[in-house]
């Protein structure tokens, strides 16, 4: 279960129980901090935490907040400034600043099938917005309502108008992952809520640490694979969802599942690896395959694998070279056609 389907049975679940609760979203942050805009976490009647928006004191204070949210069942908003000895704790803002929506859901029922709707849409795997409507800023904040929009354009919730949400159309498409956007005296937090796709990282060396972590941050959950502990390692790719320390590469997708929204990237540090992570790929569902290479390499490596009976069909569908051609040498610029590659094939399979 990924996370927004977490977050989303979590709050229903919580709702359906008649029991409130605070939703605490990301909704801007400076600076460099373990999560992203639009991270949510849930802090129940009874105090429980469900999810992390990042932990140390910025998490521990908005669960602390989020106590006295509960108690007067009114939402706030939380700016957190860091400085000084605070900047410098593990996994904070270095001298930044984040922007925090406490947002207090009732068991009322509205917000029991705006939940409803919303662990749907998720369940369903499609490409969706959440939207927050927000009037007045501190003690005057006001939450006018929730609502679900979908690609179709069909809207579920009561608070924002038609003409709201033609409104808001021209500038939801720039929203990667969550952004507040104004609307008359008032304003929405949008929440973009993409089918989940997971890129699976063959290879944790030089060009994997860049390509890991802008695939993160555009959006993708990410596994890395190697047979090096030494690299593949959380210090070296911290925003990976998952990291496997394989023995061998000949069983490199073992025990993986491996559907149209998996996204493989082999980047080993060898063709004889790339090659036998390749065969192995080729016989699976996925949505994408894509093999770091030059050109001779490819040739090579595909007509080895032709004489052992793959079908030239099979090789077809293989990016390689892997990325848009952008004329990159450096491994930072190597990722960036990467990742420019994956997100062109996730929205044309979203499309």
């Amino acid at each position: 279960m990924n996370e927004n389907e977490y977050l989303a049975k979590t709050v229903n679940e919580q709702l359906e129980a008649g029991r409130p609760l605070v939703l605490i979203s990301i909704m801007s942050l400076q600076g460099s901090t373990p999560r992203h805009s639009g991270t949510k976490m849930v802090v129940g009647a009874d105090g429980k935490c469900y999810g992390t928006i990042g932990g140390s004191l910025i998490e521990a204070t908005a669960i602390r907040e989020s106590r006295d949210v509960l108690s007067s069942a009114k939402s706030k908003i939380l700016s957190y400034k860091l400085s000084g000895k605070d900047a410098a704790a593990p996994g904070m803002i270095c001298g930044g600043k984040a922007e925090l929506l406490l947002d207090y859901l009732s068991e009322s029922a509205e917000n029991r099938e705006f939940s409803a709707r919303w662990r749907e849409a998720v369940s369903l795997g499609n490409d969706f917005y959440v939207l927050t409507h927000l009037k007045g800023a501190d003690s005057a904040l006001k939450i006018l309502g929730h609502a679900i929009l979908h690609r179709d354009g069909h809207v579920f919730g009561a608070s924002l108008t038609a003409s709201d949400i033609e409104k808001l159309k021209p500038e939801l498409h720039t929203v990667s992952t969550t952004a507040t956007l104004p609307l008359g005296d008032t304003r929405v937090m949008v929440d973009r809520i993409r089918k989940l796709k997971t890129v699976y990282c063959f290879g944790a060396g030089h060009v994997a640490v860049p390509t890991a972590h802008l695939a993160a941050l555009a959006g993708f959950r990410v596994v890395v694979i190697d047979d090096r502990p030494e690299f593949a390692s959380m210090e070296r790719f911290p925003e990976a969802a998952n990291i496997h320390v394989i023995q061998d590469f000949k069983y490199a997708l073992a025990g993986t599942e491996i559907d149209a929204d998996s996204f493989i990237v082999i980047v080993t540090r060898g063709h004889q690896y790339d090659r036998t992570v390749l065969e192995q790929a080729l016989k699976t569902s996925a949505g994408y395959i894509g093999m770091i290479s030059s050109r001779r390499k490819k040739e090579a490596i595909f007509q080895a694998l032709i004489a052992q009976g793959v079908k030239k069909e099979q090789l077809e569908k293989v990016h390689s070279p892997i990325g848009i051609d952008i004329g990159g040498e450096t491994p930072e610029e190597i990722a960036i056609s990467i990742v420019a590659e994956l997100i062109s094939v996730r929205s044309k399979q979203s499309a």
